[in-house]
């Protein structure tokens, strides 16, 4: 049984596929990784790795490109595992459509799990740090991509500063549900969450993500979030055009309009 927030997150995604990648794939850290670099990065050496909420399988792609690794991922969207499966490399995955609270796996299976921009938006987040508790060995390790905001003074604060107005006076049907546990978008109440469930203290980094670019793709970039969806189209592309108006006047020479965002590196071990 699913709930009203994951009935949202699963048509969502049957109208969005890939949103997320498309999104994010292109954005780059100081040190020229992408946010899902980061984390494959953050379980090397380890060889059996779970992707919770995988997507369109572009993490485990990059996971898939270290041999012998036993990969598996899951996520609430048929739509997105169907992308997924037919990436180079994911093939042999262990793909399942599930939640991350009933994780179909047994006891200890993995010594690695990363999470990307997916944990934050889980209900019953106790129930999720009991599982991913079970399904990791002791001494695995968790590492999760916790979307942060705004970097400050570009696109995306802009972005923010004219859509919030809209989102406030649309009316309940035009509105998303409330999505995930905002404990777990911060250091504190992360360990308020992992530490119980047997996990140490967490490794809490943040990570600025520079995605300036072309006006339609920066666009394509800040409008994708799921506050979006259920407005009104007409409401929508009103936004679109002020947004693109005045972000017209922050563009670089080149045209390029800077764009930034902070996300959250959260990395914890299990105990045991």
């Amino acid at each position: 049984m699913t709930t009203v927030p994951e009935d949202f997150l699963r048509a969502f995604h049957a109208a969005h596929p890939a949103v997320t990648a498309r999104a994010m794939a292109r954005g780059l850290a100081a040190d020229g990784r992408s946010s899902y670099e980061i984390l494959r990065d953050a379980v090397t050496g380890r060889r059996r790795v779970l992707d919770l909420g995988c997507g369109d399988g572009l993490l485990l792609e990059l996971l898939a490109a270290d041999p012998g690794r036993e990969l598996a991922g899951i996520d609430l969207s048929a739509d997105e595992l169907a992308l997924a499966g037919r990436r180079p490399g994911v093939a042999a995955a262990d793909l399942r459509a599930g939640r991350a609270q009933q994780l179909p796996f047994p006891d200890g299976q993995f010594d690695g799990c990363v999470t990307h921009m997916a944990l934050m938006l889980m209900g019953e987040a106790e129930r999720v740090a009991a599982e991913l508790a079970r399904v990791l060995e002791p001494g695995g390790t968790l590492a999760a991509v916790i979307g942060g905001g705004p970097a400050g003074g570009e696109a995306y604060e802009l972005f923010l500063r004219l859509a919030r107005p809209l989102f406030d006076a649309a009316p309940a049907a035009r509105r998303i549900p409330r999505l995930g546990d905002r404990r777990l978008r911060t250091q504190e109440g992360f360990d308020e969450v992992f530490g119980p469930a047997g996990f140490g203290p967490v490794r809490w980094e943040s990570v600025r993500i520079d995605l300036t670019g072309p006006p339609d793709l920066v666009w394509r970039t800040v409008g994708g979030i799921y506050d979006i969806g259920p407005l009104d189209p007409a409401v929508t592309a009103g936004l679109r055009a002020r947004f693109e108006a005045e972000a017209a006047a922050t563009a670089l020479p080149d045209g390029r309009i800077p764009c930034a965002m902070t996300v959250r590196v959260a990395t914890a071990r299990r105990l045991g």
